[in-house]
């Protein structure tokens, strides 16, 4: 099968590292791809959201199947304009269409589909500019911290968590003056939840649905969980608390209901469903819908499936995903993401990235990172590598993962110390 990935990052590496170990593979695109995936494929350098280009790429390469990896494309539209093509409608697409995009797309529109489908969460209210004074005038009614989120996208950095209630109005005006663009035009405020985060990944044809191997990431910049939120700085699969009894909870609780929901909406979805999850207690709660596979998570879920990836978005795109069972490997995989110097806010780009061969059973995933004229590997963004050690224990793999992100090189290189060392 002729194979499509769309996407840059590390998470589109790890799955193009995935669909490559497939017996069904004949031949794999990756639009616009990094330097990693063009070991793996062919790269494309066209953009993710010029959706007429893609068509001719898909044309006349004979594509089968598209796979899309980052949520921009999906936000945007990608699904319909293929299903609304007489050319394209025949071949299938990995990835909801606009409607289904919109868990992810707007938090406003994810938290009331909870509520309509009884799918626990955090309480909240969601305020445009014009309501200002209600919005302060909700956030008094609540207790410290205070949670303020972007309705719209923002690159995992459209939430802010306060500890006061001055710091809160003052991120709320932020948000309203443009902070985050048109994603914060509408902002939701939720109760905070006390508890562990963890990342549940299922993959659906719209009527079953499967469940990926679990993980747990680390989105603040500073070790300890302090600083800014980022698009994430490491993971960790499986997750020690995640256990038979807890993740059966977060299946009926959420999963079945999940599902359950789309299909009483009428919303077409096949592909992945990212449900980032807070255990409360015992319980699992719902704290944001991702329309697609999470990152860095991604890089430690892929090489702890053993069932053939291709194979089941096959299935998927074809609705034949029940019954389906998925196998994992009894192994720990950790992430350890190496940034810029600045992240998440501006970097420097074009620094020479040196000794980053893969050592023992490590593996690098590139996502901020391009390939000279001269073949020099140098910066192109926040988030450069995830370097992911594979071993049978969490401290083993832990210390692969850090071996490689102490020997690759660049000018402003910086990682967290402490990932995974709250599960130990």
């Amino acid at each position: 099968m002729k194979v499509l990935l769309l996407g840059s990052g590390g998470r589109e590496h790890a799955l193009a590292w995935k669909i490559k170990q497939s017996p069904l593979l004949t031949q794999l695109f990756i639009a616009p791809g990094n330097p990693g995936t063009s070991t793996l494929g062919t790269n494309i350098g066209i953009s993710l959201v010029d959706f007429p280009a893609i068509k001719d790429l898909v044309l006349k390469n004979h594509i089968e199947l598209v796979v899309v990896g980052p949520e921009a494309p999906l936000i945007k539209g990608i699904h319909d304009f293929f299903l609304n093509h007489d050319q394209l409608k025949h071949i299938p697409v990995i990835g909801p269409t606009r409607e289904g995009a919109m868990l992810e797309g707007s938090k406003d529109f994810s938290k009331r589909f909870m509520m309509r489908h009884g799918i626990p969460t955090a309480q909240y209210k969601s305020f445009s500019a014009a309501q200002k004074d209600d919005a302060i005038a909700f956030l008094s009614t609540l207790k410290s911290p205070y949670v303020l989120k972007a309705d719209g996208l923002s690159e995992g950095k459209g939430v802010i968590i306060c500890n006061t209630l001055s710091e809160a109005e003052q991120s709320l005006t932020q948000f309203f003056d443009g902070k985050f663009g048109d994603a914060g035009n509408t902002v939701v405020i939720e109760e905070f939840l006390y508890g562990v985060e963890l990342s549940v990944f299922v993959l659906t044809d719209g009527k079953s649905y499967v469940i990926l191997p679990e993980a747990k990431d680390y989105k603040r910049i500073g070790e300890g969980d302090t600083g800014l939120n980022t698009g994430g700085m490491g993971a960790v699969s499986p997750v020690p608390f995640a256990d038979e009894q807890f993740m059966k909870r977060v299946e009926d609780s959420i999963v079945k209901p999940t599902i359950e929901g789309l299909q009483a909406d009428k919303i077409d979805y096949k592909g992945f469903i990212f449900i980032g999850l807070m255990k409360v207690d015992e319980d699992p709660f719902v704290i944001e819908y991702n329309a697609r596979m999470g990152d860095p998570e991604t890089q430690v879920v892929m090489p702890r499936l053993k069932s053939d990836l291709l194979d089941l978005l096959i299935k998927t795109s074809k609705q034949e995903l029940e019954g389906v069972t998925v196998e994992h490997h009894n192994n720990v995989a950790t992430a350890v993401v190496l940034v810029s110097e600045g992240y998440p806010g501006k970097c420097p780009k074009g620094k020479v990235i040196s000794d980053y061969q893969e050592v023992g059973e490590s593996i690098v995933f590139y996502a901020g990172s391009a390939s000279t004229a001269s073949n020099e590997l140098v910066t192109s963004g926040g988030r450069v590598m995830a370097c992911v050690g594979l071993s049978a224990t969490l401290s083993e793999s832990l210390t692969i993962s850090y071996k490689m992100a102490n020997q690759i090189t660049f000018d402003g290189k910086y990682f967290r110390l402490d990932i995974g060392k709250d599960l130990m």
